[in-house]
This record gives C-alpha cells, sequence and structure tokens, in this order.
C-alpha cells in the first residue's frame, strides 16, 4: 500500500514545474517554461485554484500569528541594532570604529537572509521542523552569550554570526508557510507578518534603553533572551506547513530561474535597495547624538522608526491584495529615498522625529512585500528555493551597506555624503523595480 502510494504520488507530480520563467506573449497573457538541464520545455500548467487554498478560518490565521512571532524575534530583534550600535559606541567597544561596529548589525541582517538557499530548498523537500528548532535555540542561546562579551571579536561571532545564523534559520520558511495558507488574501497576511517585525522593533529598543541603566545589559540581554525564548517557544507550537514535499529537480540552485528576466531584474533591485535601506536605521541615533539630542533621547529613534514602519506594514498588505505588490512598493520605496536624502539636513528634534517616522512607513511598506512578487513568479512547490536564492542574493547589499555608510560618514565627518550615497542605492533599486513591473505586464497600468 506504501509502495501504491508513492507511486502514486510521483506520477502525479511528474510533471511539476522545476523552475519557472514568467514570459508574457502578445495578448499579454502569461505562460510559463519549464527547464529540464539545457532544454526549455513550454508548458501549460495549471496551478493550484484560489478555491485550494484556506485564505481564513482559525487554522491559517494561527499560521500568521505563528509567523508574526517569527518576524517579531527575528526581524524586530535585528532591526533594534541601531541601539546596540549607540551603545557599543559610547561604551564597551568606544575604541572601535563606527564602521567597524556596523559590521556587528551588518552580518546579523545579511546572516537573517543568507541561509534562505539552504533553509528553503530543505523547506520543498519537506524539512521543516527540525531546521526551525534548532535554529530556535542557536537564537536564544546566541542572545544569553552576548551578555558575557566584553571583546569586539566576541560580538562579531555571538551578535553577529550566531544571532544572524539563527534569525536565518526561523526567517527563511516564514514566507513559504503563508504561501501554502494564503493565495487571494496573501498580501493581507503578509502585511500581518511583518507587523511582528515592527512591534519586536518598537518594544525590544525601548525596554533595553529603560533596562540597561536598571538592571545593566547583561541582564538586560538576559531578559530579551526570555523574551525570545517565549515568542519562539509559541511559533513552534503554532506554524505547520500545508502542502506535502514536492519531488522538484535539481539542488540547492535553480539557475535556470535566473533566464526568467522579471525574476532576475528584481534580484538585482533588493540587492541594490538594501545597499541603502537599513542605513537610516543603522545611524540615526548616532546622528541624534551628533547634532546635540541627549543620548538619553537619542535610543528612541529607532524605536520611532519601527513604530511607524507597523502602520506602513498594515498599510501595505491591506493594498497589496487590491492593487498588487509592485504598484504598492515602488511608489512607497521611492519616498523612502527621497527621505534618506534628506535625513542629514534634518538638525533639529523635530525634524528628525518627523523625517524618521516617515522613513519608517516607507521602508517598512518595501520590507513587508519584498517576498510578494516572487510568490507569483513560480509554482508554490518550488517557492522555498526560489525564495532561498532571491534572499542570499539581497544579503551581500545587507552585508555591505551599512559598513560603506559608516566609513563614508567617517571619511567625511558628518552624514550628508551618507545621505547622498544610501538614497541613490534606494532609488536605482526602485528604477529595476520599475524595470521589472515593466518585462511581466509590458503595459503602463495593471495589477501586478
Amino acid at each position: 500500500m506504501v509502495h501504491h502510494d508513492q507511486d502514486l504520488y510521483e506520477s502525479r507530480h511528474s510533471n511539476d514545474i522545476t523552475a519557472e520563467n514568467v514570459r508574457i506573449s502578445t495578448d499579454n497573457s502569461i505562460s510559463k517554461e519549464k527547464y529540464e538541464g539545457d532544454t526549455v520545455i513550454e508548458e501549460i500548467r495549471e496551478g493550484e485554484s484560489e478555491e485550494d487554498f484556506p485564505d481564513g478560518g482559525l487554522r491559517a490565521w494561527l499560521i500568521v500569528c505563528g509567523a508574526m512571532c517569527n518576524t517579531f524575534s527575528t526581524f524586530g530583534y535585528v532591526n533594534s541594532w541601531g541601539i546596540f550600535q549607540n551603545y557599543y559606541q559610547q561604551t564597551v567597544l568606544s575604541g572601535s570604529s563606527p564602521s567597524s561596529i556596523a559590521w556587528i548589525g551588518s552580518i546579523q541582517y545579511s546572516l537573517v537572509f543568507l541561509p534562505g538557499i539552504v533553509v528553503g530548498r530543505f523547506f520543498d523537500l519537506g524539512y521543516f521542523r527540525s531546521i526551525f528548532l534548532t535554529s530556535s535555540g542557536i537564537l536564544v542561546g546566541a542572545t544569553f552569550l552576548v551578555a558575557e562579551c566584553t571583546e569586539y571579536w566576541q560580538f562579531v561571532l555571538c551578535q553577529g554570526i550566531a544571532v544572524g545564523l539563527g534569525c536565518g534559520g526561523i526567517f527563511g520558511p516564514t514566507s513559504a508557510v503563508i504561501a501554502h495558507w494564503f493565495k487571494k488574501r496573501r498580501g493581507l497576511a503578509m502585511g500581518f507578518v511583518a507587523v511582528g517585525s515592527s512591534i519586536g522593533g518598537t518594544v525590544l529598543p525601548i525596554a533595553g534603553k529603560n533596562l540597561i541603566p536598571l538592571v545593566g545589559f547583561k541582564w538586560t540581554m538576559r531578559i530579551f533572551g526570555f523574551i525570545l525564548f517565549t515568542t519562539l517557544g509559541v511559533s513552534n507550537i503554532m506554524l505547520k506547513r500545508r502542502l506535502p514535499p514536492r519531488r522538484v529537480a535539481g539542488g540547492l540552485f535553480n539557475f535556470g530561474a535566473f533566464r526568467s528576466a522579471p525574476y532576475s531584474v528584481y534580484c538585482a533591485s533588493a540587492f541594490v535597495n538594501f545597499l541603502g535601506v537599513y542605513t537610516v536605521l543603522t545611524y540615526v541615533g548616532v546622528s541624534a547624538t551628533a547634532i546635540g539630542i541627549s543620548s538619553d533621547f537619542s535610543f528612541y529613534f529607532v524605536a520611532f522608526a519601527n513604530a511607524s514602519s507597523l502602520f506602513g506594514r498594515y498599510v501595505a498588505g491591506n493594498l497589496c491584495d487590491g492593487l498588487g505588490a509592485m504598484n504598492v512598493m515602488i511608489p512607497f520605496t521611492a519616498f523612502a529615498g527621497i527621505v534618506t536624502y534628506a535625513w542629514p539636513f534634518a538638525q533639529t528634534k523635530s525634524a528628525l522625529i518627523a523625517v524618521t517616522v516617515i522613513y519608517g512607513f516607507c521602508s517598512g511598506s518595501y520590507v513587508s512585500l519584498l517576498s510578494n512578487p516572487l510568490m507569483e513568479m513560480g509554482d508554490t512547490g518550488d517557492v522555498g528555493r526560489r525564495i532561498g536564492m532571491f534572499m542570499s542574493i539581497l544579503s551581500i547589499g545587507a552585508l555591505a551597506g551599512p559598513p560603506i555608510s559608516g566609513a563614508i560618514s567617517t571619511a567625511t565627518g558628518d552624514f550628508k555624503a551618507v545621505g547622498y550615497y544610501a538614497g541613490t542605492s534606494v532609488l536605482i533599486g526602485v528604477g529595476l523595480m520599475c524595470v521589472t513591473r515593466h518585462l511581466v505586464l509590458r503595459r503602463m497600468f495593471g495589477k501586478i
């Protein structure tokens, strides 16, 4: 009986798409190409019908709740790096340059995305729970170890590499799980998932700012560890894949996917965007101190940005299902780039708060919908690998961006050139997103 079921399963999925290239025909309909080795085979395949996805119900929304705990514990934690950058520059790592300290945060950022290629491929093959549980243990353990760090290399190892890898193993499959449960309301679901990041990025910096004077840095990190233990415990209970694993051909990389011009250009856009999009979040607290704002208050600018991003993520998620992910991302991300240009010229507390809030709203809209276009560029059975390759590419930009900004700041003595660099990177990324949109639609108006 087992062999019969296995044969039936293999027969049913023998014609699944292994790597897809979305190509627009003359009548603007979308056809898909199947790659097998070096051979391109035209194939018309009806994907899962929208009625096959729950798109709601108690179990599906519990999945969203678990995914929110994921983003709270990963992006919420990592997006709080600005308070650590500021604290380390003033205390334990005061002898290191801002650019050197920024490498710790950059390693974190990049490793949230870099393991995606491995985690995504294993997710497609059916390995989810073991990787997720192990990564949760690594993240919690590394957070407790940060409390014991005193040297630069120790912070790099524990807070940079270990925390980053733990976050990557947790965040990597999150979007793929949501893709299993939502289709019509996927944008709304992803918007709610991204809200968890904003909540974490707001709560953790404020908690850190108030806890450090009361209990010291060591116990602050231990309390963070207990918070992450709780939230990750909830997500380990709630998250579950819905669809069975697919026997999709190929290894970790599906190079055939890059024959799709929209997919390749979209990957390039994310790489360039991440060279600049996290610059404000990393250095806004430091820039506040530089213009005379007290260090006690400057800690809160990271919380301001993350709090406003909550509303940006929610609004973007609501608009996405009606207008299309890219139609929402492009204008909001462009405005984030413009605000990045304005950031160094905000020389008063009120002006800097306004810039920070607007930046948080706009950048949050971009980050919350980052994976959505990719879910429509291929089959659900290969979604983990497709998103994983994309995240691995953008991780290089996330790794290099903040240290480049720190080096520019050190060389010029202020943040004006940093704003020019980061804002330009974001706007170039927006231009590449516009190219992606054109490659898919081939017309001015349309939902994508």
